[in-house]
């Protein structure tokens, strides 16, 4: 049998290095470190983790992240159509400044919502981006929270104390689901697990 020529091998080792990164990432998007409750009681309404991921920016692990709705669903589509109270839960992974994330939300919103829309609901978005530039730093192992009640809004948790009144309706809360599920979401693979997929 002839040996593999230099090139090929490694080139045929460059492969398989990519090939088990590509696997180790899709597990990696799936498999959380948090430990998240089944359910959720949010208004009266027991809510089921819908799914559940970790949130990257390059290699690095952000934060993790919980959907929980009233019934599975598997599409952004049924998702944003999904009448009821939602819930995401985050549990940060590493020390991320307060603007940062508030930025990096704001930013989420206009990439995945109409420029119509997002100026639309400039008074939400603005206490998101207030809500977390108000906390210096999220360090690892802190929570946070979204939490959307019809007719009263969305309301922003930080350590599980609510930061203000809600604001917003359902059509803002759909934007900010966008961010994670939307058609330019902050990650790909997350949004998968988000969505059971």
């Amino acid at each position: 049998m002839k040996p593999i020529p230099f090139p090929l091998r490694q080139t045929l080792l460059v492969g398989a290095l990519f090939c088990a990164c590509a696997v180790l990432q899709v597990q990696a998007a799936t498999t959380v470190t948090s430990t998240f409750a089944p359910t959720q009681v949010v208004q009266g309404t027991t809510l089921l983790v819908n799914g559940m991921g970790t949130r990257y920016k390059a290699i690095f692990k952000v934060y993790d992240l919980a959907l929980y709705t009233q019934s599975k669903v598997s599409t952004p589509e049924a998702l944003l159509a999904l009448a009821g109270p939602k819930r995401l839960n985050f549990v940060a992974l590493r020390d991320v400044p307060g603007t940062d994330l508030g930025l990096a939300f704001i930013k989420g919103l206009n990439s995945n919502s109409s420029p119509e829309l997002v100026q639309k609901h400039t008074a939400s978005s603005t206490r998101l981006i207030d809500i977390f530039s108000g906390k210096p730093r999220l360090v690892a192992g802190d929570t946070f929270a979204m939490e959307y009640v019809p007719g009263k809004g969305t309301t922003f948790f930080i350590q599980g104390q609510a930061q203000g009144a809600p604001v917003g309706d359902a059509e803002f809360f759909g934007m900010v689901l966008k961010i994670w599920v939307g058609p330019a979401p902050a990650d790909f693979k997350l949004k998968d697990a988000l969505l059971g997929q």
